[in-house]
């Protein structure tokens, strides 16, 4: 891995800056949560509304420690049992420790600890973690291309870290902690 784009992409995080990414799946577009100018570029990017909130990606559970500290021992088990991976879990904020502008009209939180290395390290060095979306128009397919990826985005976004998608044939799954039930 080569730290020398880590520490590229990190600085882009800094300044408010959109970055791509390679995923477990698809190529992902993100930004540090707590720069609402930068989510809302990211937003405009996709077409998203913000409304529909955004998933936040980290390195490890210890990243989320402050909104996973409420949760049973027992709500924690299943999320260690399924993270580092790829699934995304709606976990209660009942504190408001997360930005309403990465939960949308929601009350949860979008959470996955990734799976893939490169995220990994970039979520380390960062020390936080950051938005993930996959890197596509809203209603539009995936992108899971480099070569697609900068065609449609390199007039738009800051940074693009090469590398490889891991082996996911789809996005993350999505499961509400509290219900146990799927969304996507």
């Amino acid at each position: 891995m080569d730290k020398l784009n880590l520490q590229l992409a990190c600085q882009h995080l800094e300044k408010g800056n959109v970055i791509a990414y390679p995923t477990e799946a698809v190529w992902g577009l993100g930004c540090d949560p707590n720069n609402e100018e930068a989510v809302d570029k990211v937003l405009r990017l996709k077409d998203r509304p913000k409304k529909k909130g955004l998933i936040l990606v980290g390195a490890n559970t210890g990243q989320f420690a402050s909104l996973l500290q409420g949760l049973s021992s027992s709500q924690r088990e299943t999320l260690n049992s399924s993270w580092p991976g790829h699934t995304t879990w709606l976990i209660p904020d009942p504190d408001r420790l997360v930005p309403a502008w990465i939960k949308g009209s929601h009350q949860s939180v979008a959470v996955r600890v990734s799976a893939h290395p490169l995220v990994q390290e970039l979520c380390s060095q960062f020390g936080a973690p950051i938005v993930s979306t996959s890197a596509n128009k809203a209603g539009e397919a995936e992108i899971r291309s480099r070569l697609i990826l900068a065609e449609k985005f390199a007039d738009s976004i800051d940074y693009i870290i090469p590398g490889e998608l891991g082996q996911a044939d789809k996005p993350s799954e999505m499961r509400d902690l509290i219900s146990g039930s799927v969304i996507r």
